[in-house]
């Protein structure tokens, strides 16, 4: 084995090491935001029946526009795993256009979200109205502003792709992206089940 070789093997070993160290910081990350949400959502609960003789969750949810940013960023959540899927097969292309085709719906996403709020707020209920809608802001607006958080690590990532190729540290960051977005997927389904759904019946 020559000496060029060996320097190319303890180079990769080391880059592995690396990547590996930060997996391990981003899965404490993720804990760290679901500790954060739980906290978020907890107080939703507590504070839910507190309209403070203003406008109550019947008088301003509306079911089928919540429906459709589930829809979306359902959507959002099968295109970006086809990203993953294309990353595997080595399609550099394909990935990029998967990304794109996510970047797409999380920003459809958060139009449809920014309708929402505009229109409760030119209702009079805006977060300072009473604890319910300030804890509703506070929960729906904090996973608002990590889907436009996304969205930007989805461009910078298409960017990466498209320059830099399939290289291990892109894949290793489209992955942890990817893992950012399921877990948006997530907290949405429940605050469509735990914050929409019980607000209307």
């Amino acid at each position: 084995m020559t000496d060029s070789t060996q320097v190319a093997e303890l180079l990769e070993h080391e880059e592995k090491k690396s990547l590996e160290s930060r997996e391990f910081g981003f899965w404490i990350y993720l804990m760290t935001d679901a500790v954060i949400f739980a906290l978020l959502f907890a107080s939703y609960v507590v504070l839910a029946k507190n309209s403070a003789a203003g406008p109550t969750s019947k008088d301003l949810f509306d079911l089928r526009h919540t429906a459709g940013e589930t829809a979306l960023l359902l959507f959002s959540s099968l295109t970006f795993g086809l990203a993953t899927i294309a990353m595997a097969a080595g399609q550099t292309g394909r990935v990029a256009q998967w990304l794109f085709v996510t970047l797409v719906l999380g920003l459809a996403f958060l139009a449809m979200e920014m309708v929402e709020f505009y229109g409760m707020i030119a209702k009079g209920a805006g977060p300072g109205t009473s604890g319910f809608l300030s804890a509703f802001f506070t929960l729906v607006g904090t996973h608002g502003l990590h889907v436009a958080f996304g969205s930007i690590g989805i461009c910078v990532m298409i960017a990466q792709v498209m320059i830099k190729g399939l290289t291990m540290p892109v894949r290793s960051r489209l992955l942890r992206l990817g893992l950012f977005w399921h877990f948006l997927d997530i907290v949405w389904i429940g605050i469509f089940s735990v914050v929409y759904l019980p607000g209307v019946m």
